[in-house]
């Protein structure tokens, strides 16, 4: 799959939609992807779109009706969850190609989803750790192992650090609606569903265990009964002050080991009694300012699988559904 042999190849006009630390990423990958793609930005923060047309060199505007008549593709949708519906349905409706981050509610899925089928548009939401190359390992161990399984995972950040340059209230994971335990969960879920099978049973245990001003609760521990007979122990937080994601799974024949990072995952040999480690990568793309956890290759492989969908060589491996049924999930466990 070469992702340049595109219908429009290098010459793809691309808007990103928001312009703050996902969309800077997004626009920094789609460059490596499609060097000389034409690529717009847009924001309605002056500040933001002045640095981008500075930093990343691109043309910026206030509105998409600004450039529509100059033949965009697609779009990336970066802005904040909340605001994710109406600017997709505006995109789709403008017959533009979507890719959106993720968006923690369900508003207007069932009527994008349906414009985009009778558009024929792709309609892409991100699910980075699908893309992730230790889960994607985890994900072959536990399909090969018939025996069953636990886990335990626990991932957790302290919410003022996920983005120490700007106050925690004034992002949306401050927001109930978008909070950062519904986002941890938003982002992990698919995964561990799409190893372990869906999950039929769950118990909870939550509450506030800091002095965050924040009006949800700001931990949680789910243990997860999958249908395949799989079980986990799921612990979700934004009190940690140190940066966690760690991860065990263990069976008959079968432990792994992970932290989150792209050197930290162990496979178990049982014959020498000894961790092995294994390296999944030829190169790691990583950015100084975010958490050795954050793995700019799962960002531009999903990227990739956009493009690689619109050009109709492959299906993507998650899907509106699916996010629909995580988040009624989620809805479950914060209910």
């Amino acid at each position: 799959m070469d992702i340049r042999n595109l219908v429009k190849g290098n010459s793809m006009k691309i808007v990103v939609i928001g312009l703050g630390s996902m969309g800077k990423r997004r626009i920094r990958l789609i460059k490596e992807i499609l060097p000389s793609a034409i690529i717009y930005g847009i924001d309605i923060n002056p500040d933001r779109r002045s640095a981008c047309e500075i930093e990343m060199n691109i043309k910026t505007t206030d509105s998409l009706s600004n450039i529509i008549d100059d033949g965009i593709d697609c779009a990336f949708v970066c802005t904040s969850p909340l605001s994710h519906s109406q600017i997709i349905n505006h995109c789709l409706y403008m017959g533009l190609h979507v890719f959106t981050e993720l968006n923690l509610i369900t508003d207007g899925y069932d009527e994008n989803t349906q414009i985009a089928n009778e558009k024929n548009l792709v309609l892409f939401i991100s699910s980075t750790f699908l893309y992730r190359a230790e889960t994607r390992f985890i994900i072959n161990q536990v399909h090969n192992a018939d025996y069953p399984l636990n886990y335990i995972y626990h991932v957790g950040q302290y919410l003022p650090d996920w983005h120490p340059w700007e106050d925690y209230q004034n992002f949306f994971v401050g927001d109930k609606k978008t909070n950062g335990c519904r986002e941890i969960f938003a982002i992990e879920l698919p995964w561990l569903i799409e190893a372990f099978g869906p999950i039929t049973n769950i118990q909870v245990q939550k509450g506030i265990m800091s002095d965050l001003k924040i009006d949800y609760c700001d931990n949680y521990i789910v243990i997860a009964e999958h249908q395949t007979g799989h079980k986990g122990v799921l612990a979700v937080d934004v009190v940690s002050r140190k940066a966690v994601r760690n991860f065990e799974v263990f069976g008959r024949e079968l432990y792994i080991y992970w932290n989150g990072t792209p050197e930290g995952l162990y496979l178990y040999d049982f014959e020498i009694k000894r961790d092995n480690n294994i390296n999944l990568y030829n190169n790691v793309y990583q950015i100084g300012n975010y958490s050795r956890f954050i793995v700019e290759n799962a960002y531009l492989n999903e990227i990739k699988a956009f493009f690689s969908a619109i050009n109709n060589e492959e299906q993507p491996i998650y899907d509106f559904k699916k996010d629909k049924e995580v988040l009624s999930l989620i809805d479950r466990i914060e209910a």
